[in-house]
């Protein structure tokens, strides 16, 4: 089920901001085995655009959810 563009607009903020926030820490257990650490702002830059499939993604998750419960 195809989610609504205003669905995926609420839910967009709080995709980029789990994505930046995983993104730097997954950069901290990188750097365990010598990768290097991404600063915040780096983490930010990368969750923005990365932030809107999963944005989508959980959209549609509602969507389905949603529909479910319709019956």
């Amino acid at each position: 089920m195809k989610p609504g563009c205003m669905l995926v607009a609420a839910l967009y903020p709080f995709g980029m901001g789990a994505v930046a926030v995983n993104l730097f820490f997954a950069s901290l257990i990188g750097s365990w085995v010598g990768l290097p650490v991404l600063t915040p702002w780096q983490a930010v830059f990368w969750g923005v655009p990365l932030g809107l499939p999963v944005a989508w993604a959980f959209a549609a998750h509602i969507e389905r959810l949603k529909a479910e419960a319709d019956g």
